[in-house]
């Protein structure tokens, strides 16, 4: 009896073991390809969620990968700290060994990233000195054009994900001490711009902004991605 207990757990052991040495070839690969695809400096972390991973190999479905990107760089801006959720993935083991991506889909595809300030700051319009997080919410400040004059102002705005991309509308402005009045409805007409990012890696459009002291944090979701859609 003490043999056959000995037996059964060298071979739990070895059956943990070589799942764990699957899952991180598996991660190793995945990484490797996204890279290449996006041409990435550096190989995202990847990350195959549940145990044991090779039955989910043989069956062909992985519920949640993570795939932490980092920096990122598309239509000619930058983002930070992107991480792409994908899950319910249907990866046929067979089409997996022989490299064919026809029959690989996630179900869903969800990506984050934050946008710098900066990088916003670089599609407003001309007077806009800075745009920050305050607990009042989104500012910019500058100097506005007002019948003829430049009045110094902080303007509060909101964001939201159009089919443009994120777009800055103003909601409120606040003259500096002593200075003339800004009219809301004039801000509206030259201070509203668009941040030109519309969606993220993996075809994933835009669903929300959240802004932040760092940035603005951009959600964006795809659905039914083909892989063998992907350019």
């Amino acid at each position: 009896m003490r043999a056959l207990l000995i037996l059964i757990v060298v071979l739990a052991i070895a059956l943990v073991v070589g799942d764990r040495v699957g899952v991180v070839v598996a991660q190793n690969e995945i990484g490797r390809k996204v890279a290449a695809e996006y041409n990435l400096p550096n190989q995202p972390g990847v990350e195959i969620a549940g145990f044991p991973f090779l039955t989910q190999a043989v069956d062909g479905t992985y519920h949640d990968i993570d795939i932490r990107i980092g920096d990122w760089t598309g239509q000619n801006i930058s983002v930070h700290n992107l991480d792409v959720a994908l899950s319910e993935v249907a990866a046929p083991l067979s089409d997996v060994i022989s490299n064919r991506t026809s029959n690989l889909v996630a179900a869903t595809a969800t990506a984050t990233a934050v946008v710098p300030y900066d990088v916003v700051q670089r599609f407003a319009p001309s007077g806009v000195e800075s745009i920050s997080h305050s607990p009042e919410g989104l500012r910019a400040t500058g100097t506005f054009s007002v019948a003829g004059l430049s009045v110094p102002a902080t303007v509060f705005v909101t964001v939201a994900p159009t089919e443009a991309g994120i777009e800055v509308t103003p909601v409120s402005v606040q003259a500096r001490a002593g200075g003339p009045t800004i009219s809301l409805a004039v801000l509206r007409q030259s201070l509203t711009f668009v941040v030109p990012l519309q969606e993220l890696p993996l075809g994933a459009r835009l669903t929300a902004i959240q802004p932040s002291d760092d940035g603005l944090h951009a959600t964006a979701v795809a659905h039914d991605v083909r892989f063998d859609d992907l350019p």
